[in-house]
C-alpha cells in the first residue's frame, strides 16, 4: 500500500485540530479518476464543516466527528490513473474539479473523483489558478444564470464582491452584459472596480439599501443584512438569491425567503452549488476566453493549510486563498 501525505481533521474544532499526516493513497476503479494534485483552494464550506458551525453541519458530515477526515472542495491536477469504466479521462490529462458531492480529499497530494465531476483544465491558467475556480465560480454561475435569471441589460448587485464567489460573480455577471454594483470593504473597491464592476460600494459609509436605486437580482455572496433589507433594494418583479454570508443571513434567506416571496413579484431565495461537469466546462469556455479570470489573494503550501483557514475566516482575503501541493 502507497501512502501520501494529507491534511486531516479527525475531530470537529478550530484550525489547531487539523494535522499533516501520512494516510492512504486512494485507488481508481470503475468511473473513478485519480488525480496527482497540484493545487487546491479554501472554501467557506471548509471552515463550516471543520468547526460544525452551524451546528446542523453534523446532520450531513457525521455527529460526533466529521465523515469525512480530508477536507478541501476544489482540485487541480494531472490524472495519474483511471478506473475500468472512466471514458472521457486518460492518465496525463490536466484536470480540476469540485469533490464536495464525493466526500472532498482536496487538501492532500492525491485525490479520487468520479469522472462527471471534472473537466479539462484551461490551457491558459496555472494549476494554482485552476484550483481557486471550481466551486466558487459554479456557485456564482448557477445562483446568477439558473436562480437570478440574469440576462443582458439587467442591474446587478453583489454583496461580498471581493471575496471568492464575489470576485468571480463580478466577472460572470459583466460576461452576460449586465450592469454590475460590487459591494465591498473600502480596501477592495480598487480591485472590484478593476475586474469589470461598474459601480463600487463601500459597505461601512454607504447603505446601498437606502440609495434609492432598486436592482433586478442581488446576490448575497457574504455579509451579513437583515432580509428585508434586501427586498427593500430589488425592483419590483426583482430576485435576492443566497449563497453565502454569516450564519444569521443563511437562516433568514432559508426560512424567512420563501414566506416573503409569497407577496407580491419580489423573490427571495437560496441556492446551495450542485457540481457538474457541464458548468464547470461552461466556466472552462469563459475561463478560455479570458472573459473571466480568478482573483488570488494568498498562496499557502499544503503544510501551512490551518494557516490558510485562518486568514480566510477573518473574511479580509481579495478573492481566493490557494494551497500549492508539493
Amino acid at each position: 500500500m502507497s501512502g501520501m501525505q494529507a491534511i486531516v481533521c479527525r475531530q470537529y474544532g478550530s484550525p489547531d485540530v487539523l494535522r499533516l499526516e501520512e494516510v492512504q493513497k486512494p485507488t481508481a476503479a470503475g468511473d473513478r479518476v485519480l488525480i496527482r494534485v497540484r493545487a487546491s483552494s479554501v472554501n467557506a464550506g471548509d471552515w463550516h464543516i471543520l468547526r460544525a458551525d452551524p451546528f446542523l453541519v453534523r446532520l450531513a458530515y457525521g455527529l460526533r466527528r466529521p465523515k469525512y477526515p480530508i477536507l478541501g472542495t476544489d482540485v487541480a491536477g494531472v490524472v495519474e490513473a483511471v478506473g475500468d469504466e472512466v471514458t472521457q479521462f486518460k492518465p496525463g490529462d490536466e484536470v480540476f474539479g469540485d469533490l464536495s458531492g464525493c466526500g472532498f480529499g482536496g487538501f492532500a497530494q492525491y485525490a479520487i473523483a468520479p469522472q462527471r465531476l471534472l473537466a479539462i483544465k484551461p490551457a491558459n491558467l496555472t494549476f494554482e489558478q485552476a484550483a481557486a475556480v471550481p466551486s466558487a465560480a459554479v456557485t456564482a454561475l448557477q445562483a446568477l444564470r439558473d436562480t437570478g435569471k440574469i440576462a443582458a441589460g439587467m442591474r446587478v448587485l453583489i454583496n461580498g464582491a471581493s471575496g471568492g464567489v464575489g470576485t468571480f460573480a463580478v466577472q460572470i455577471a459583466k460576461s452576460f452584459d449586465t450592469h454590475v454594483t460590487g459591494v465591498c470593504g473600502s480596501r477592495k473597491l480598487a480591485g472590484v472596480r478593476a475586474i469589470g464592476a461598474d459601480e463600487v460600494i463601500d459597505y461601512a459609509t454607504d447603505d446601498f439599501t437606502n440609495t434609492g436605486q432598486r436592482y433586478d437580482v442581488i446576490l448575497a455572496a457574504n455579509g451579513n443584512r437583515p432580509i428585508v433589507d434586501y427586498k427593500r433594494a430589488l425592483a419590483p418583479c426583482g430576485t435576492y438569491v443566497m449563497s453565502g454570508g454569516s450564519t444569521k443571513q443563511m437562516f433568514q434567506a432559508i426560512l424567512l425567503g420563501p414566506l416573503m416571496s409569497m407577496t407580491g413579484k419580489k423573490r427571495m431565495t437560496s441556492m446551495l452549488v450542485k457540481p457538474n461537469q457541464a458548468d464547470l466546462q461552461f466556466v472552462g469556455k469563459l475561463l478560455f476566453s479570458g472573459k473571466i479570470m480568478p482573483v488570488i489573494d494568498r498562496n499557502y503550501p499544503l503544510r501551512q493549510t490551518p494557516d490558510a483557514i485562518r486568514y480566510l475566516e477573518k473574511g479580509h482575503a481579495a478573492g481566493k486563498v490557494v494551497i500549492t501541493i508539493e
